[in-house]
C-alpha cells in the first residue's frame, strides 16, 4: 500500500470508469461550488459493468489510491458498479491501511435513503447495468434500512452504449427504452417508483420519461448525492476542513485527452481541458 500521502488540504475526488459520473459531478458542484474537484474518468478500461468483481475492485482501488496520491482525503465513487463490487472492501480492507482519515463514499447509499418517503406502495423497481443488477447492491442496502420494501432489478445492457454513441436521441433508443421499462414493470405491477441506478441514464430521462407510466416516480440520483455530500461534510467538519475552496476542477483521464473533451461535452454544458493519467 502507498504510505507518505499528502496531508495539506486537497481537493474533493470524482472517480467514474467512465463519462457517466460527469452527471454527479455536475450536480455536486452546483450544490458546492465553492469546493476543488479533481474527476477521474478510467475511460480506456470502460465499461465496468460486465467486469467482475475482482477487476473492479482492483481498477477501483488503483484510482482511489492515485486520487489520495494527487491531495484528496475524500473520494466519491460516482459509479454504480464501482459502489457495487469495490466500496465495501476498499472502505473496511484498504483505508485503515493507507490512511484511516480518508474517506471513501458511493452513490448507491444516498440514493436509497430518500426511497422510503418516495414510495406509497413499497414496491419498488431498479434499472441498472448488468453488473450493478448482478451484485444485488440496490436490494440488500435497501433492506437494510427497509426490510418491508419489495425491489426488482432489471439490467439494461444497451442503454450505456446508447449514451456514449450519441444516440439519445434515435429511434432505435425508443425501443430500447420501453424494452427494458416494461420488462422491468412486467415483474411486479405494484412499482410505483423506479430508481435509475446507472450514472448514464440522466441523458435518457426525457425518453424515460416518455415511456414511463403516469404514477411512477423515478429517482435520479445526481441531486440525492450532491444533497448526501453536503449533508456528510456539514456533520464531519474535520473532513470539511480538508477539502480545499478554490472553485477549480482537474479532469484526467485514462484515454486519449481529445475523445474526453469530446464525450464530456455530452455530459457537461462547459468545455473541459483533460490530462491523460495512468493508474
Amino acid at each position: 500500500m502507498k504510505q507518505n500521502l499528502p496531508t495539506l488540504p486537497g481537493p474533493i475526488g470524482v472517480f467514474d470508469s467512465g463519462y457517466g459520473g460527469l452527471t454527479i459531478l455536475s450536480k455536486i458542484r452546483e450544490t458546492l461550488p465553492e469546493y476543488d474537484y479533481i474527476y477521474i474518468g478510467d475511460n480506456a478500461r470502460t465499461p465496468y459493468g460486465t467486469r467482475s468483481f475482482e477487476i473492479v475492485y482492483e481498477f477501483t482501488l488503483q484510482a482511489v489510491t492515485k486520487l489520495f496520491e494527487m491531495g484528496c482525503h475524500l473520494v466519491i465513487l460516482a459509479c454504480n458498479t464501482a459502489s457495487a463490487k469495490a466500496l465495501r472492501s476498499i472502505q473496511m480492507n484498504d483505508l485503515p491501511q493507507m490512511d484511516p482519515a480518508r474517506r471513501v463514499l458511493g452513490v448507491i447509499r444516498p440514493t436509497i435513503e430518500c426511497i422510503e418517503s418516495i414510495t406509497h406502495s413499497r414496491h419498488v423497481g431498479i434499472l441498472a447495468t448488468t453488473g450493478t443488477i448482478k451484485s444485488e447492491s440496490y436490494p440488500l442496502e435497501i433492506h437494510k434500512l427497509f426490510p418491508d420494501i419489495q425491489v426488482q432489478g432489471e439490467a439494461c445492457p444497451l442503454w450505456v452504449p446508447l449514451v456514449e454513441n450519441n444516440e439519445t436521441e434515435g429511434e432505435g433508443t425508443d425501443y430500447f427504452i420501453r424494452k427494458y421499462i416494461d420488462e422491468l414493470l412486467a415483474k411486479d405491477k405494484l412499482i410505483d417508483s423506479v430508481i435509475l441506478g446507472c450514472t448514464h441514464y440522466p441523458l435518457l430521462l426525457p425518453k424515460i420519461k416518455k415511456y414511463m407510466p403516469q404514477g411512477i416516480t423515478i429517482v435520479s440520483q445526481g441531486e440525492l448525492v450532491a444533497d448526501s455530500l453536503k449533508d456528510y461534510l456539514h456533520r464531519h467538519p474535520e473532513m470539511e476542513s480538508k477539502c480545499s475552496k478554490g472553485g477549480q476542477c482537474r479532469y484526467y483521464t485514462t484515454e486519449s485527452e481529445e475523445k474526453f473533451i469530446e464525450s464530456a461535452s455530452t455530459f457537461l454544458k462547459e468545455a473541459v481541458t483533460v490530462q491523460k493519467v495512468e493508474l
